[in-house]
């Protein structure tokens, strides 16, 4: 055995074989730290779940983006539908129905108005049906 089992060569001093001792201690450090990593699964497992929920949320945000997107290409259809259909209409019927959707707004508006009008009837009533609820229930 003349020739060391390495491919450094050997030391010619004391200091020189120190220095190739300290890089190799390094070397043999590095190479217990990557494989303790890789032994240890729990690790390893926590990593793979962070990577995936990572990935996860990217997806999320590319289909929401996709959603938003088929949303409103969606909504521009459907408006393009319903002008072609409000061209062919008659003059007479859509003149009836915008009469129509103009009194349902108005009906509504009143309904409103008189419900902010007659708040405390209306919590009294509610209140009463509360309890006569109750009561039926505490009979069965």
């Amino acid at each position: 055995m003349t020739q060391p089992p390495h491919d450094e060569p050997t030391a010619q001093s004391p200091e020189e074989l120190r220095e190739q001792i300290e890089h190799t201690r390094h070397e043999l450090g590095d190479t217990v730290q990557a494989l303790a990593a890789k032994t240890d699964v729990k690790a390893r497992a926590q990593e793979k779940a962070a990577e995936m929920k990572e990935q996860a949320a990217v997806k999320a945000g590319e289909l929401k983006e996709q959603a938003a997107l088929k949303a409103e290409q969606v909504k521009a259809k459907a408006a393009e539908a319903a002008s072609r259909v409000q061209d062919k209409l008659p003059d007479p019927v859509r003149e009836r129905a915008v009469q129509a959707a103009g009194q349902a707004r108005a009906t509504t508006a009143q309904g409103l108005h008189k419900a902010r009008g007659n708040r405390q009837l209306l919590v009294a009533a509610a209140a009463a049906g509360t309890l006569v609820w109750l009561i039926r229930r505490k009979k069965r």
